[in-house]
């Protein structure tokens, strides 16, 4: 298993890829993080990778570790990537 992709070379990538400069790169990113952000709580797709949805957790019953004891976790909203389909298909590959 390879590096993982680091954000200049993503920019890097996208710039010689669309023929930008690396700054124009950087801000399209970061533009697109932004809107994700501000997006986030409504779903927000990004075509072809995935979907970031807003998901409201229940309150539950857990344990501690250590001790064993019964504690409440309380109810709360977590972020949650949903991958596409297009996405696990070109990754892991159709059986």
């Amino acid at each position: 298993m390879g590096k993982a992709l680091t954000k200049s070379k993503i920019v890097e990538h996208i710039a010689l890829k669309n023929d930008l400069t690396k700054k124009a790169a950087a801000d399209i990113l970061s533009c697109l993080a932004e809107l994700s952000y501000k997006e986030a709580k409504n779903g927000f797709t990004f075509p072809g990778v995935g979907k970031l949805v807003l998901v409201k957790r229940k309150a539950r019953t857990g344990r501690n570790p250590q001790t064993g004891e019964a504690i409440k976790i309380p109810a709360k909203k977590v972020l949650k990537f949903r991958v596409a389909k297009a996405c696990k298909d070109a990754v892991l590959g159709t059986k």
